[in-house]
């Protein structure tokens, strides 16, 4: 590696941001661009949901850097250019604005985009999906108290932006196809508690009932659903996943299964290519095999990962996967990759919203969920790191600390 490489940066989201940051914090002192098709610098995501909804005049947004620390940093800024395609053989990026441009090293941090639905009148006015700032503003312009949301999709993106909703006043109703709210991450007993929470707080939830089609003339006003309900309807936000961004590297050639496909030092299978955040299927060696995350702890750290390996070094990153959501008053924290939650041992009040969730998998911590429990979480996940072996009538215990939990597993 020549101290005056060309390192490219494709996507200037979180990860595009944190990656210049740790590009220049690991010593690379040659020319960087940073490339984003939208003409915002890179920002914190987080607060799309919660913050900037919850307050009239958006005041949750947040550059991680301003235009300055760019210059002075000597990175070019190609801000709402899309990059259309690599050729690796050339290693040359072809550009919407009809440049191309050259490099030796480029690091994909393109993230994914909203998953939409395909049903009758899902061109209407009034549907929104959830991915960037431009996208919150437009959903906080209809956050009009007396106003009728419907949230498809009983997901986090979904529930945070109900919460955020009701507390601007807004009538919410969330339809969610499955029998349970946050399917594809909580156990149902823990679902259920957060169930309850939203009901409590005015939301109509409806489980168990999909989509059918979207209402109205040029703008939406409803929302028919499978069961047969008619739902009134201001505005629609849709939130049902993302699909990671990978046409870049299928224009490059890279091994793609369900994202990006790259080993735990974040690089593709080209050499001059990396990969991380949203759009990668890493391998994480805690738990010996691939996994994709849509998390910001995978945005923020894969991508320092990276770039120190961009410059020369071999670090890999091996992290026990953790994620978190705020709804109302209540954070929700869960760490690990369980194959399935079973025997679950709790400790704290489950209904009461103040616990912390164990799964075990051969007497180790296999996962661990924590509600109103950031300090226990904190503990937990040193333990998962330590893989110790555990007693599970200490875990129960809340009579006993879990820092007592940890110094006796790790002495």
């Amino acid at each position: 590696m020549s101290a005056n490489d060309h390192f490219v940066i494709i996507g200037a989201g979180h990860a595009g941001g944190v990656a210049v940051q740790a590009l220049r914090g690991a010593g690379h002192e040659g020319p960087i661009t940073l490339i984003g098709d939208e003409p915002h610098l890179p920002y914190e995501r987080p607060p799309l949901s919660k913050e900037l909804l919850q307050t009239a005049g958006g005041d949750g947004f947040r550059l991680m850097r301003d235009k300055a620390y760019y210059e002075e940093n000597n990175v070019t800024l190609k801000l709402g250019v899309k990059a259309l395609g690599i050729d690796a053989s050339s290693q040359r990026i072809t550009l919407s604005d009809g440049t191309n441009l050259p490099y030796d090293k480029v690091l994909l941090t393109t993230g994914g985009a909203v998953r939409e639905v395909d049903v009758p009148g899902a061109d209407l006015k009034g549907i929104h999906y959830l991915r960037t700032i431009d996208d919150s503003r437009a959903i906080a312009q209809s956050l009009i108290e007396g106003n009728n949301l419907v949230v498809v999709g009983g997901g986090f993106i979904g529930l945070e932006v109900a919460a955020s909703a009701r507390a601007r006043g807004v009538n919410v109703t969330v339809l969610e196809a499955a029998p349970q709210l946050m399917g594809r991450a909580l156990p149902a007993d823990i679902a259920a508690v957060f169930l309850s929470l939203h009901e409590e707080n005015g939301v109509t939830v409806r489980l168990n009932d999909g989509l059918r089609a979207f209402g109205g003339a040029d703008h939406i006003t409803r929302v028919e659903a499978v069961s047969g309900e008619s739902i009134a309807a201001d505005f629609v936000v849709v939130g049902i996943g993302i699909v990671p961004e990978t046409e870049l590297a299928v224009s490059a050639g890279l091994d793609i299964e369900n994202g990006i496909t790259v080993d735990e030092f974040a690089r593709t299978s080209n050499p001059n290519i990396y990969a991380a955040g949203d759009n990668t299927n890493h391998f994480n060696p805690l738990l010996g095999r691939h996994l994709r995350l849509e998390a910001w702890q995978n945005a923020q750290n894969q991508t320092a990962v990276a770039a120190q390996n961009m410059c020369g070094s071999d670090t890999v990153y091996a992290e026990t996967p953790w994620v978190w959501s705020d709804q109302y008053d209540v954070n929700l924290q869960m760490a690990g990759q369980p194959a399935g939650w079973n025997d679950l041992i709790v400790r704290g009040d489950l209904p009461g919203r103040d616990f912390i969730a164990f799964q075990l998998a051969d007497g180790k911590l296999d996962a661990a969920i924590a509600v109103n429990r950031a300090r226990d979480m904190r503990v937990a996940r040193r333990l998962m790191d330590a893989s110790a072996s555990l007693n599970i009538d200490d875990l129960a215990n809340d009579e006993i600390s879990m820092r007592e939990i940890l110094k006796s597993a790790t002495s």
